[in-house]
């Protein structure tokens, strides 16, 4: 799917780890907190096309009509089930006589829910099991089964130390096969692994900023960016209590999203193209430089958000309705494209996506590119940009798109990115000068602790 590098502002701001040890009392409301972690974490396993666990997240907090603490609750323990949710399944697996039931998913969900908590989250073990086994009886799917519960979960709290350490390799442990093979073999084995490690440690909250960086890294107690984003330390305010959000100063973007956007150097007045726009951070670069934004999404909820973030902001864009290959023209300066893809450079925040994707759909979404590639090459004017990104770590979805795409499309050629417009990060540019951030990139970088969105990005030109 597109990148998801904006929208977040007003979410609530506790991590994966430090929700637990206030809420750890079997009181109804972290009762609430387990069920709606379980009802979202359920709606993903074993379904087809399975929503995004921020939905059914959404969907399952509104039915239990959770308090914001408690909905931060409910929402870390599902984001700790499926970051470690390889090592969680095997666990589980081997503490089973049958194994984990295929068809029982509210089962599976309860049971990895809890062992999250116990593994992972600062919850008391006891509090952890306790819930679960209410939870299991309150259920007339798995009432029979509260006392297997019960044995599955403390067994589970003994053996910690051991299934921690069965699970130390994060590649092997919390990456599927499929993942952990295609990463391998285009990055080699260590970087693989890195770029696994680097998806356990969840994601900083970064801001891009209208005005001095300096300014705002003073005032926010943030951390700034060689690429120029600033990145907010942990458990802060809340995002709209923070200094500059209502007057529209900055917004949530990460670090490498914002990138793409700025290697168009979008000039006043020019006129830019941004397809598949929604959430709409790259929108709001553009239009933030000056340029005169027509953004085209053909999803009306997710640009209502776009609209929401725009009026916040101050910003004059022309927001549009319509699906990218349908448009027509030829006149405009620029036009950004950033295609739907597999997402699977934002496992760091979005770890679902490692557990609901296939190798299929890569497949799938590599032709709807190329489709919107050529398309997106007949909107640009003679002499004028194109930008072509995903935030995606599969080669299929970006080196090799843009390769095809140049080998078939003489009008074009790649204007290389320069170390200057990454701040001097080099490690970013690959060896065709197109940008390629892993997950791991940036972490020696003092107080950001580390981490990017994978994102590839290639900026190409127009013959005039």
């Amino acid at each position: 799917m597109a990148s998801r590098d904006t929208g977040r502002n007003t979410r609530d701001r506790t991590s994966a780890r430090g929700t637990g040890p206030d809420r750890a009392g079997a009181d109804a409301a972290g009762l609430g907190a387990r069920r709606a972690a379980q009802q979202a974490v359920a709606a993903l396993i074993g379904q087809e096309r399975p929503p995004a666990l921020d939905e059914a997240l959404a969907q399952a907090i509104r039915s239990e009509a959770l308090a914001p603490a408690d909905a931060g609750l409910a929402r870390a323990i599902a984001v700790a089930t499926f970051r470690r949710y390889g090592m969680i399944r095997a666990a589980l697996a081997a503490r089973l006589e049958r194994g984990l039931p295929a068809a029982k998913p509210q089962l599976t969900a309860l049971l990895a829910t809890a062992a999250a908590q116990i593994l992972d989250l600062a919850v008391p073990d006891h509090a952890a099991v306790d819930l679960a086994v209410r939870l299991a009886k309150a259920d007339s799917r798995t009432a029979h089964l509260a006392g297997l519960v019960n044995a599955v979960l403390r067994r589970i709290a003994r053996e910690r130390d051991a299934i921690l350490a069965e699970g130390a390799d994060a590649l092997a442990a919390n990456t599927p096969d499929w993942l952990a093979r295609r990463w391998s073999a285009a990055y080699g084995p260590e970087r693989a692994g890195a770029i696994a490690q680097a998806h356990l440690a969840g994601a900083a909250i970064d801001l891009t900023l209208r005005g001095d960086p300096a300014d705002w890294a003073e005032r926010l107690g943030a951390v700034r960016l060689p690429t120029g984003s600033l990145r907010l330390p942990e458990n802060g305010p809340a995002i709209p209590e923070l200094p500059g959000f209502q007057e529209g100063a900055w917004w949530v973007q990460d670090a490498a999203a914002a990138i793409p956007a700025r290697l168009l150097a979008p000039e006043s007045g020019a006129r830019i193209l941004d397809l598949c726009a929604a959430p709409g951070g790259k929108t709001m670069q553009l239009a933030a430089a000056g340029a005169r934004v027509t953004a085209v999404d053909r999803s009306a909820p997710r640009l209502e958000r776009l609209r929401e973030n725009v009026a916040r902001l101050s910003l004059a864009v022309e927001i549009v309705v319509a699906d990218a290959l349908a448009l027509e023209g030829q006149d405009h300066d620029a036009v950004l494209l950033d295609a739907p893809c597999s997402a699977t450079g934002t496992i760091r925040r979005h770890p679902d996506v490692a557990w609901t994707k296939s190798e299929a759909d890569i497949a799938r979404l590599a032709a709807l590119q190329a489709k919107l590639l050529d398309h997106a090459a007949g909107l640009v004017r003679p002499g004028g940009r194109l930008v072509y990104c995903t935030c995606s770590l599969e080669p299929e979805e970006g080196e090799a798109q843009v390769a095809a795409f140049l080998a078939r499309d003489a009008r074009f050629v790649r204007v290389p990115v320069r170390p200057e417009e990454v701040g001097g990060a080099t490690a970013l540019i690959d060896a065709n000068g197109d940008l390629r951030t892993l997950p791991c990139h940036l972490a020696e970088v003092p107080g950001a602790r580390g981490g990017l969105d994978g994102f590839f990005a290639s900026r190409l030109q127009r013959a005039g």
